[in-house]
């Protein structure tokens, strides 16, 4: 994990002459030091595996004090040259405290202080295609510098991460708070208000990296690919991206309206102590605090302004953007039903239980974890896949591979698939030792895949693989296993089940 820094230095002559070419200084004793300006200053980044990587550049103001719970303002500028050489802090989230990284990767240095994006380029790009990821890690934990784009930098794509608030910081309502946006604002879904602004940060910035701005490509995994539904339904993304893609991001939603969320903001200020408190002494809690009493999911949720209907509603009327997409599970997402999620066996129901005879047969718990995984994972990737496919194209995908140092397990779980897109293993979790030739064959091939879209928008995973694009009557979806194959209806039956019976009842009438 590297330390954070946000540093301020004045602008010597070698920053001059980076100032008057706008990316980079001529000078071979600045080779290691590029500099590039922003619309807010000049920032220096650092050379890393091959990327010009500049960590943690703010694209909007620090979301504080009378600022925490309100739609992201303007990064204020600042003089000289700001050091982007080490990542800055992650947004407040629960940490362990022994030094080992949380689920999303961050073990230490958060702080409200934290609406930046990193960005890793290909040294002198020129309108080079720009992938912006979102991370994952349940709307509560994560950063966007966690994970390297050092390789999508040496294959000539910029890559931004970002970093978006989390946690109650990110998405909620208390009926102090209410009515604070004014008429027609927007509020409660700050994390998704954070993803947009970095957004049109990039639109407005990213030429200057070398990055073509009419050519992004926007993709998440987990939360992060929930995230990208949500920002595919908005109306305000529209002409910020390009393409898209969705790594095991769920897809069917219930419409949590904005009553339920108000309720659970009383619920947390409760748990602070606080019964009837105003703004001003929400807002003077401490972060810690509130991330420590936190309950509940903090998902986007249907605001009435900023998210009007579930992404679930959007596609199922036809008003999704009509842009290529990419979209897909791993073999072992039941590993997220956890002891924690008891009400998830309540979900076997009898028409289920008829529809997987031979998971019934092998116990109740087969049957549960497959229930699990095509009722949040699998279905709903399918079935978005050909609501896409009726405009531009769609690659329906299963990643099945798992990493040699993680056999005899015996399916990918739950974002195992993030190091082969990247095609970086991170050294903490994956020493290089441990990293076998077959593993590292599989992650170009699959990064291959990712890069090639974001290109040219069609999947090129190399030779002797061909990759159809998804339609219903074919039902093809890509299997990344050890071998990597072309698989036709494939779980047919249930995951027919599963949209006969799961999917009426998410899309309730009376949505915009």
């Amino acid at each position: 994990m590297r330390p954070f820094i946000a540093k301020i230095t004045r602008l010597g002559a070698a920053g001059a002459v980076a100032m008057a070419l706008g990316i980079g200084s001529a000078a071979p004793a600045r080779a290691e030091a590029p500099i590039v300006r922003t619309e807010s200053g000049l920032v220096r980044g650092v050379v890393e595996g091959g990327a010009s990587t500049f960590y943690s550049i703010p694209y909007a103001a620090p979301p504080t004090g009378q600022r925490r719970w309100r739609a992201p303002a303007a990064a204020e500028p600042w003089r000289g040259v700001r050091d982007t050489s080490l990542a800055g802090p992650a947004c407040p989230q629960p940490v362990p405290g022994n030094g080992r990284p949380n689920l999303g990767g961050i073990s230490g240095g958060t702080d409200e202080d934290c609406l930046q994006l990193t960005v890793f380029a290909p040294p002198r790009a020129r309108k080079a295609p720009v992938m912006v990821w979102i991370h994952g890690g349940s709307h509560r934990t994560g950063a966007g510098w966690v994970t390297s784009g050092a390789a999508f930098a040496r294959d000539g794509v910029i890559l931004v991460g970002v970093n978006y608030r989390l946690g109650p910081l990110g998405a909620f309502a208390h009926p102090s708070l209410a009515g604070e946006a004014g008429p027609g604002g927007a509020a409660g879904n700050y994390g998704l208000m954070d993803q947009i602004a970095a957004l049109k940060w990039v639109r407005r910035n990213i030429a200057a990296f070398g990055g073509d701005p009419d050519n992004v490509t926007l993709f998440g995994e987990s939360a992060g690919g929930v995230s990208v539904q949500f920002l595919m339904a908005a109306p305000e993304t529209r002409g910020l991206f390009r393409r898209a893609i969705v790594q095991s991001g769920a897809g069917w939603f219930r419409p949590t309206g904005l009553s339920e969320k108000l309720e659970q903001g009383k619920t947390i200020a409760s748990a602070l102590g606080l019964e009837a408190p105003t703004a001003d002494q929400l807002r003077a809690v401490p972060a810690d605090d509130l991330i420590a009493k936190a309950c509940c999911e903090f998902s986007p949720f249907v605001d009435g302004v900023l998210v009007r209907e579930t992404p679930t509603q959007t596609f199922a009327a036809g008003r999704m953007p009509d842009v290529p997409l990419i979209i897909g599970w791993n073999s072992g997402e039941d590993v997220l039903m956890s002891p924690s999620r008891p009400h998830l066996a309540t979900q076997v129901t009898p028409e289920i239980r008829a529809a997987y005879p031979e998971e019934a047969a092998a116990g109740e718990t087969v049957l549960a974890r497959a229930n699990f995984a095509d009722r949040h994972m699998g279905a709903p990737a399918r079935w978005i896949a050909a609501r896409a496919a009726s405009g531009q194209p769609s690659w329906l995908y299963y990643f099945s591979y798992v990493a040699t140092r993680l056999r005899p397990r015996p399916t990918a779980w739950h974002a195992d698939e993030i190091d082969f897109v990247f095609d970086w293993f991170d050294p903490r979790t994956s020493p290089a030792k441990a990293i076998s030739d077959e593993d590292r064959a599989k992650a170009a091939q699959m990064h291959r895949c990712w890069v090639s879209f974001a290109k040219a928008g069609r999947p090129d995973c190399g030779p002797g693989v061909t990759w159809p694009a998804y339609t219903p009557e074919g039902d093809a979806l890509l299997d990344i296993g050890r071998d990597v194959r072309v698989v036709r209806g494939f779980r047919k039956s249930q995951l027919d089940a599963q949209e006969r019976l799961v999917l009426p009842g998410l899309l309730t009438p009376g949505t915009p």
